[in-house]
């Protein structure tokens, strides 16, 4: 049985000019315990883990390319922020998440899963 996945909207601000980016268009926050990087490429907000799949890089401390991917501080691999996926060929997976510019305020979406919710 596949588990049916639910999506909790948390706000993170009250405007994108809230969020404490760095330099290169990178801010870490942490939402429900969880860290997370948010990319601002050209006012299109998007954002993944904090740390990198390969060997744990704070992507943060990295910079956005161009293209709108997000290189890692580290050894300078490549994701993509709309799909996740490894762009430079290493075959790494990078967790993204939803967001909604709402005009009250910045959410992001987080998955819950739903599969033993009956046990509780």
């Amino acid at each position: 049985m596949k588990p049916s996945k639910n999506i909790t909207w948390v706000k993170l601000a009250d405007s994108i000019e809230q969020i404490p980016f760095n330099e290169n268009g990178l801010a870490e926050i942490e939402v429900k315990g969880k860290k997370i990087c948010l990319a601002n490429h050209h006012n299109n907000l998007m954002a993944c883990t904090s740390k990198c799949p390969h060997a744990g890089g704070a992507l943060s401390q990295g910079y956005l390319d161009a293209l709108g991917n997000i290189v890692c501080p580290i050894h300078r691999y490549k994701f993509n922020m709309l799909t996740g996926r490894n762009v430079s060929g290493e075959g790494y997976y990078l967790k993204i998440f939803s967001i909604e510019i709402r005009e009250d305020a910045v959410f992001i979406g987080l998955e819950e899963n739903k599969m033993f919710n009956w046990l509780k």
